[in-house]
């Protein structure tokens, strides 16, 4: 089994970054297709990204594509997402998730490990 937690939330301005970091306890990173998820308030948690277990193939929501870029560091046990250009619309509480086999990356039914979430929020 296999812990997650979030970090690297905040505030910041329309058109800032921010990087995203998921740390992994209890078993090794590599073993986990990992995910990144979000959630504003009153709508769906939503897929964000994804990357497989070796880091050579990533996806991404329409939405997100070629402003976020997920990437991971199996020595470190850690996964990241780095965020520009952002928009009102990215405000919510970011997830990441992980399991051993994950056929749909996009669907967050197929993940059974989550962290706790990370909050940002983008004024404008």
């Amino acid at each position: 089994q296999v812990q997650l937690v979030e970090s690297g939330g905040g505030v910041v301005q329309v058109g800032g970054s921010l990087r995203l970091s998921c740390a992994a306890s209890g078993r090794t990173l590599s073993a986990y297709v990992m995910g990144w998820f979000r959630q504003a308030p009153g709508k769906e948690r939503e897929f964000v990204a994804a990357i497989t277990r070796s880091g050579a193939r990533t996806y991404y929501a329409d939405s997100v594509k070629g402003r976020f870029t997920i990437s991971r560091d199996n020595f470190k046990n850690t996964v990241y997402l780095q965020m520009n250009s952002l928009k009102p619309d990215d405000t919510a509480v970011y997830y990441c998730a992980a399991d051993l086999l994950v056929v749909r990356v996009g669907d967050k039914s197929e993940y059974d490990y989550w962290g706790q979430g990370t909050q940002v929020t983008v004024s404008s």
